[in-house]
Parts: C-alpha cells; sequence; structure tokens
C-alpha cells in the first residue's frame, strides 16, 4: 500500500526557507525560476507538529548531545552512578562505532559531551542503552577494553521497533552503517506552479528615546522575500512502515499523524516578520498499490491567474486533470481517493476522489490503514 499526498498552498510574501545569502531559496522547473521550499525543512516542521497526535515515548530526537541525554538517564535509573554517568554513557556510544567529544560552542553547551554529528535516536533506544550501561557499572565491565560481546549488546538497543518519526524519515549512521534505517516516507521540494519574482523590502527603525532633533533612521535594512503558490508532495510505503514499526495499531496511527502533520505544518522561516502561517487551499490523498506518482508535470507550464480564477483555484483543476491522465495511460487508478477544497468542489478532482473534510480524509485513510493490516497484534 502507498499514500500519495498532493497539497496546493497559496502563500503570501514570506521568507520560508531562505538559502546561504539570506534569500528564498528557488529552482528552474519548466524553464522559469520557482519558489522553493526544501524538504528538509517540511519534514522539520512536520516533525515539531508530532507531539500533538502521538505520546512522546514513541518519538525520536535528533541531536549532537546523545551522551548528555544518555547520562541524565543513567543517573534516572542509578542515582549511584552520577558522578560515572558521563563515562558510562561515551563508553555505550563508543561501542556503537560514535565518537564522543568536547563541544566547543558557546555558551551552556561549551564543555558538554557532543558526538561529532547530529544523530536520530528513538527514545526507546536511549532507554535500553542507559539500561545497558547501568548493566556494565554492575558488572564491573572494563569500559577501555569493551568485548565484542558488549559491542553487540548496544547494537541489540536499535533491533526492535523504531520510533515513528525515525520509520518516516529514516536514519544514517555513518560510522555504524548497519544501524542505519530506510526511510518508508518521501518528501519533494515544494515548488511554485507560477513563475515567481524575488523581491526586497527596505525597511528602518527608529530609536524611540532619539532626541527629536536627532531626525531619521537608526537602523536601515532590506530583507527578501517573494509570494506564490506551491505545490506540495510527499508519499508513504505503508508495508515498509509497518515493518519498521512492527505493530499494525502503530502503523496506523503514525499514518494518521503524519497526514495532519504534513497538511498542518509549516516552516518557520521569517514568520515573525511576515506571518505567512497559511494552510493548504486543496489536498489530494490517494492509495495505491502499484507505486505512488509526483504530478508536479502539471505545473511544468507556470498557472497565470486568468479568467478561469485565481492562480490556487486553476492549480487544484490542473491537479486533477493530471492525476486522472496518468491513472488513465498507466491503469493504475487509486484503491481510494479524498480530496480537501477549500474553494468548493472541483470538477477534475470530483472525477478521481471524493471531496471530504480533513478530518474526513484523515479518518477515511485511517480506515483503510485498519482495514488492511488490522490493529489486533
Amino acid at each position: 500500500m502507498f499514500i500519495d499526498i498532493y497539497a496546493i498552498q497559496s502563500v503570501p510574501p514570506s521568507n520560508i526557507n531562505r538559502d546561504d545569502t539570506g534569500a528564498p531559496k528557488t529552482a528552474l522547473y519548466g524553464g522559469v525560476r520557482r519558489a522553493r521550499v526544501s524538504s528538509q525543512a517540511w519534514k522539520r516542521a512536520a516533525r515539531e507538529e508530532f507531539p500533538k497526535y502521538l505520546p512522546e515515548e514513541s518519538l525520536g530526537i535528533r541531536t549532537k548531545f546523545a551522551a548528555e541525554l544518555l547520562a541524565q538517564k543513567i543517573v534516572e535509573l542509578d542515582a549511584g552512578l552520577e558522578e560515572r554517568a558521563a563515562e558510562l554513557a561515551s563508553a555505550v556510544l563508543g561501542a556503537l562505532g560514535i565518537k564522543v567529544e568536547i563541544s566547543k560552542r558557546a555558551g551552556d553547551d561549551e564543555g558538554k559531551n557532543e558526538t561529532k554529528y547530529l544523530i536520530f535516536f528513538g527514545r526507546g533506544e536511549l532507554d535500553v542503552l542507559a539500561r545497558i550501561a547501568v548493566s556494565w557499572a554492575e558488572e564491573g565491565k572494563n569500559l577501555k577494553k569493551l568485548d565484542r560481546a558488549a559491542k553487540e549488546e548496544a547494537k541489540s538497543a536499535f533491533k526492535g521497533a523504531k520510533a515513528v518519526d525515525i520509520a518516516l524519515f529514516g536514519r544514517m549512521l555513518a560510522d555504524v552503517p548497519e544501524l542505519n534505517t530506510d526511510a518508508s516516507c518521501q518528501v519533494a521540494h515544494a515548488i511554485s506552479v507560477d513563475r515567481v519574482t524575488q523581491e526586497f523590502d527596505y525597511f528602518t527603525a527608529i530609536d524611540d528615546c532619539a532626541s527629536g532633533d536627532n531626525a531619521g533612521a537608526s537602523m536601515i535594512d532590506t530583507v527578501d522575500y517573494n509570494s506564490s503558490t506551491l505545490y506540495r508532495y510527499a508519499n508513504i510505503n505503508v508495508d515498509a512502515l509497518r515493518e519498521q514499526l512492527a505493530d499494525a495499531h502503530a502503523t496506523a496511527c503514525g499514518v494518521k499523524a503524519f497526514l495532519e502533520a504534513f497538511v498542518r505544518s509549516m516552516p518557520t522561516g521569517k514568520q515573525n516578520s511576515f506571518a505567512n502561517r497559511t494552510l493548504p487551499n486543496c489536498v489530494l490523498v490517494s492509495l495505491r498499490e502499484e507505486q505512488p506518482f509526483n504530478a508536479v508535470s502539471a505545473y511544468e507550464s507556470p498557472v497565470s491567474a486568468g479568467k478561469d480564477g485565481p492562480i490556487s483555484h486553476i492549480a487544484a483543476k490542473r491537479l486533477g486533470e493530471c492525476v486522472a491522465q496518468y491513472e488513465k495511460e498507466y491503469d493504475m487508478k487509486a484503491q481510494k481517493a479524498w480530496y480537501v477544497s477549500v474553494d468548493g468542489p472541483i470538477e477534475s478532482l470530483d472525477s478521481i476522489a471524493e471531496k471530504v473534510t480533513l478530518a474526513g480524509l484523515v479518518e477515511g485513510v485511517n480506515f483503510e490503514v485498519e482495514a488492511a493490516f488490522g490493529t489486533g497484534e
């Protein structure tokens, strides 16, 4: 079972996702410049929404400070190990092939133990590693000469069910490739359906306490922005997610949470400056057996507002037409499909999907996933 998720979202002046110069990211598609929001930015935004829909213990945490977290958990398990907690935490990570070093960051993080790169840990995995570290202390194990059995014991913490977000987005451990986790979800870079023009806001700031004869601005600067209607796409391999989570009910909950989080999330770049937090104008979700597919070719020719309505409405019509054509030509009609539209019914989408609210869409998908896998395990 594959789930395709398509969204059309109008965004006002904004700088959601910046490049190295501070300007909004863009891409060339169909021979014209488009606004772009990277998949990483939107996955991060979705992950930030997950705690609203899933218990914290079923989620992961991506950090360089795994040694600090482990040390805290070790002390929680055995307060008598407080003085050795940092050493034990470093040892159990070292058994995995993950090196720990002293942080050179400024501020409160200076001097803490950190790994060389960000690592995605499930909270359950950290709990297991902490228990292993405590058992090593009780056994009087030589932490500087850990044998092969100890190293395999540490790796066993990663053998069970994965955290939901790790199962969805995957994990790569450069030093321990056998512990990598393949992502069961793919998220495309969002691009605008219309041609984008980069703009610049020239602004000034006035000193509230300046004397009356000190006219003029105390600060002058510019900020880059653009406006666009974005096409967003993601898919979920539900069978792969079920394998990673090792539980049918957790799979259904994970799919449900991702749908809610993906639709409702918004990357936080410059939100205080632009208040650009919008919701999609249209969302289409299709369940498929053969393979997922991205319908971005609907916008290879950029959309322009005209007599047929605003850009978002035309983009939604094109989406329905494009998906219908692919389903026809490749003989891969969706098992089930639903769509949400704030612009009312859209004929091209009515031909391939049932119009519902977001709540109805999520419940419809959840019912199909539960029916396919059962939830009694």
